[in-house]
């Protein structure tokens, strides 16, 4: 199992100045200079701080000409937190019978999607613009890949050039969404519990 998000994300929190950072953020966009004067902080400080927040996508920027401003991100926020829950706990079986709907309905927009987006052998014809419909592209893309099997870059593309001609596009997709860890230029799945899940967005 890849444990090593799941530590980066909790030692990230274990800081008091981003927790400070964060609970700036809540209220709304603001840009380095202001966060430094709110906490008295110096703007290298600020810089590493936010770095390590992007990292693990707590926060996202925004340029606006030559002023970056920075907001916390709700969905990996919650996906991060939800991910060593999720591993370490079984779902309660009155959750699960209460999700039975859902996941007819999931499994049918699964099969539509595939069937819409891919052709019949197995080329993506576009990337979709919806992301729940995206994000289903992406992992049935990564369906043939291994848990705990490291990839170079190049297998990775020729991995995605079997689907799609955009590798660089659809790699990097693949790690904002964190279906996959890349460290130094290799890269590896991350476990299903990290995936940024369609099954959670609406529409």
């Amino acid at each position: 199992m890849q444990l090593d998000k799941v530590v980066a994300f909790h030692k990230a929190l274990a800081d008091p100045t981003r927790i400070r950072i964060l609970f700036l953020l809540k209220d709304g966009p603001l840009h380095g200079q202001a966060i430094a004067g709110k906490l008295g902080l110096s703007a290298p400080t600020v810089t590493h701080h936010m770095a390590r927040l992007r990292q693990i996508s707590l926060i996202k920027g925004t340029r606006d000409k030559h002023t970056v401003y920075f907001e916390l991100d709700r969905y990996f926020f919650e996906q991060n937190t939800k991910a060593l829950l999720q591993a370490l706990f079984d779902t309660k079986e009155t959750d699960r019978q209460s999700e039975g709907d859902k996941m007819n309905q999931n499994d049918r927009l699964w099969h539509s999607v595939i069937a819409n987006f891919f052709t019949k052998d197995g080329k993506l014809k576009q990337i979709p613009a919806h992301r729940k419909r995206k994000l289903i592209v992406f992992e049935h893309m990564i369906q043939e890949l291994k848990i705990g099997e490291k990839y170079t870059e190049q297998q990775i593309n020729e991995h995605i050039l079997r689907f799609h001609e955009d590798y660089c596009t659809i790699r990097r997709e693949f790690v904002i969404n964190h279906f996959m860890y890349r460290d130094h230029g290799v890269y590896e799945l991350n476990p299903r519990q990290m995936w940024a899940d369609w099954r959670t967005i609406g529409g």
